[in-house]
């Protein structure tokens, strides 16, 4: 059993973060709120989202997993004005999601969920830890999109860097100790990583999150960040691109 009123932004904005990877998902529902692991096709990145029964204006459910089409749900989002709350029930007989906003009633088939296996949460200790808002990440992005098809991730002691660097040309972010939320880095420490997953994630984060970069020569880069009011917290990993000599 599983019924839950969100606000329509809410419920956008947790959307479009899960479904810069992929399109069909399965969520695991308690009383506490709901969460889902889920690795992208060509299996480069992981997202790990757990979602508080608090980020939700009313919320009931016992134990089950619901398994949805998230571009049949971002069709039920557009049909809700800023604001608006929209109303989610999961009815078991009929295996469907019901969603209600105002006078408009939609029910979508669920997916089933017994060939969807829970990927393995990597469990990584990484020398660099960053803290940054994303508009700055975001600001970096845009100057680097057309060069590469990759970036890179740097930090030191004295702050954190991302670049990009093709055949002709070259930009980079730079930002120092100062203009960050925090910073932990002992050495320095790069690593490289596909910019389309990158920026797709980054791009997706509300202007004026704060994202916590874990980073490490020739690791997966590890990014946390809070959503619905700090009440879901998102977990992405990236795999590095490792050159050879």
């Amino acid at each position: 059993m599983f019924k839950a009123e969100i606000k329509s932004e809410t419920l956008k904005g947790l959307v479009s973060i899960i479904s810069t990877l992929i399109d069909e998902v399965k969520f695991t529902v308690n009383s506490d709120g709901m969460s889902l692991k889920a690795v992208d096709p060509a299996h480069v990145a992981m997202i790990e989202l757990n979602i508080g029964a608090k980020a939700f204006e009313s919320y009931s459910a016992t134990e089950t997993e619901i398994g949805v089409d998230l571009d049949k749900v971002k069709s039920v989002i557009k049909l809700a004005g800023p604001g608006e709350t929209i109303i989610m029930e999961q009815d078991e007989g009929q295996g469907r999601l019901v969603f209600k906003i105002g006078n408009i009633t939609r029910r979508m088939n669920l997916i089933d969920t017994s060939c969807m296996n829970d990927p393995k949460v990597p469990q990584l200790t990484l020398s660099a830890n960053i803290g940054i808002l994303v508009d700055q990440l975001q600001k970096g992005i845009r100057a680097a999109e057309s060069i590469s098809d990759h970036i890179a991730l740097k930090a030191d002691s004295e702050g954190f860097e991302l670049s990009c660097e093709g055949d002709t040309d070259f930009a980079s972010l730079r930002v120092e100790k100062a203009a960050l939320e925090s910073l932990k880095a002992d050495s320095k420490v790069c690593s490289l990583y596909p910019l389309e997953y990158f920026s797709n994630l980054i791009k997706a984060i509300p202007s004026g999150t704060i994202v916590n970069i874990e980073l490490d020569d020739d690791y997966p880069v590890k990014l946390v960040f809070k959503l619905a009011n700090g009440e879901s917290t998102v977990s992405y990993f990236l795999a590095p691109r490792i050159e050879s000599d």
